[in-house]
């Protein structure tokens, strides 16, 4: 039931749209079903409104789940109305929005609540990459009804209503819900399951409207740009560099030093989110060392590896990123493979779908190389060797097998030689960013302050990049 903080189904769309924008479809329909006390209960538009609206401009369809309804629960009547809206949607392409408050299945219905809820599995999975899907958990979405959003392309979540469970915390075995509350935003976000976390309805709605002005429409659109009044050519204080919390940097370059991260409080040595260049949507991919809060204290601290969590992390991004024709930016500090044996077990297949995802992207890529890159590490990053259109490093860059003082230490094993010297001469030949360039595996070596010009530049340039579509079905990693 609604508490004093939360609104109505339909003061959530409401506040969601633009004013007086709100087209309702399917008011009037309602439950068939008078199986055992049905018959006694009247369930408004059968627990769900449904209907399409503008945000900022942009069309977009929406359902509310009515928890005053029948609890919000899905039945047959229930799960059409959703399938009829995604079949709109997919005929004028357009964003779905799913705002979730419901106590799961409808019982009465069983069956044809089931068979209901496959067809909304099934319409989303046929929605994947042709339209963003967006799911906001206002509420309980428990058991089947999880999978709602895992199928969405990103998920918000209250801190204060929003549950989220496959099995509530007492079902799991030596668990309870004191103990661990599995269905609390921060727990959720922690997995990876929640892309944003907010403290209300309110801060949720307004977070659904900016991310919406970010995307396209559909993957056949390209008008996720807007008026750019930033100076192209402004310079980037050469200190931020030196920030080892890369979405800083990030932030810094960004038109009006704005950045939109997506799964901050997941695999947090992994930064994914998106940027705005000369008013064009990007998405970036970046390694992270350090996380700060606002008054410095630090956070989280990284060595700058890659993990299973935030290869799998930027991957996702990745393809969503592909699949809607936004270019991706990515900064690449890393020198290496996390070494536990908990990853051992999972490293390479993670890798080798980064891989996969950077290199099968058809989209305009720039790398960054703003620290370290070394080994296989760096070439999963979005390097030239699996396809980056332009490679751009900073003058401190360190690119090549590993790092200087291992290399000769590896070299003249056994060898009486000054190791200082060769580590030096090592660098200089095969382990710095003009090494790299030499040989054509970076574009430019560039200063700090320069580093927003040229991205915009490359990505002005690649605007137009195409690439013929290949003769199988689909990669298989």
């Amino acid at each position: 039931m609604n508490t004093a903080k939360q609104l109505s189904a339909r003061e959530r769309i409401n506040a969601l749209l633009d004013d007086n924008s709100f087209v309702e479809i399917g008011a009037l329909v309602t439950k068939r079903n008078t199986d055992f006390n049905l018959n006694q209960k009247e369930i408004p538009s059968d627990g769900v409104i449904t209907g399409y609206g503008i945000i900022d401009g942009n069309p977009v369809y929406v359902y509310s789940q009515d928890s005053s309804a029948g609890n919000g629960t899905i039945g047959e009547m229930h799960a059409k109305k959703i399938t009829a809206l995604y079949d709109l949607a997919l005929k004028v392409g357009a964003p779905v929005i799913g705002l979730i408050d419901s106590a799961g299945l409808r019982l009465q219905e069983a069956t044809d609540a089931l068979n209901g809820l496959g067809e909304i599995y099934q319409k989303q999975a046929m929605a994947s990459g042709i339209i963003p899907q967006i799911t906001a958990i206002l509420g309980p979405c428990g058991g089947g009804l999880a999978v709602l959003g895992a199928l969405s392309d990103f998920s918000f979540m209250t801190e204060s209503s929003g549950k989220l469970f496959v099995n509530s915390p007492n079902a799991l075995k030596k668990n309870f819900t004191a103990k661990c509350d599995t269905t609390s935003a921060k727990f959720q976000a922690e997995a990876g399951n929640i892309d944003f976390v907010l403290e209300d309805e309110e801060a949720v709605v307004e977070a659904v409207r900016n991310l919406i002005t970010l995307l396209p429409a559909s993957f056949e659109d390209d008008a996720s740009y807007d008026e750019c009044y930033d100076d192209l050519n402004r310079l980037v204080p050469e200190e931020v560099f030196t920030d080892k919390d890369t979405s800083r940097i990030l932030k810094e370059i960004s038109d009006d030093n704005y950045f939109l991260e997506v799964k901050e409080e997941y695999a947090r040595e992994m930064v994914t989110g998106f940027l705005r260049l000369n008013g064009m949507t990007v998405g970036a991919v970046a390694n992270r060392r350090a996380v700060k809060s606002e008054e410095g204290e630090l956070l989280f601290e990284h060595d700058g590896t890659l993990t299973t969590e935030g290869c799998l992390k930027a991957e996702k991004f990745v393809r969503f990123c592909d699949a809607f024709h936004i270019p991706v930016l990515s900064l690449t500090d890393t020198e290496g493979f996390q070494t536990e044996v908990s990853e051992e077990a999972s490293i390479a297949r993670a890798v080798a779908k980064l891989t996969f995802a950077f290199s099968s992207a058809t989209v305009p890529k720039v790398n960054l190389i703003t620290g370290k890159a070394y080994g296989s590490a760096y070439l999963a990053m979005n390097s030239k060797h699996i396809g980056a259109d332009m490679v751009f490093a900073l003058n401190k860059a360190c690119v090549g097998m590993m790092e200087e003082n291992e290399a000769v230490s590896i070299i003249y094993d056994k060898e009486e030689v000054d190791l200082k010297e060769k580590a030096l001469e090592y660098k200089e030949l095969q382990a710095s960013a003009m090494s790299a360039a030499k040989r054509g595996y970076v574009d430019a070596v560039i200063e700090e302050n320069s580093v927003r010009k040229h991205l915009i530049y490359a990505f002005e340039m690649l605007f137009t990049k195409s690439i013929p579509a290949g003769s199988g079905k689909h990669g298989t990693v």
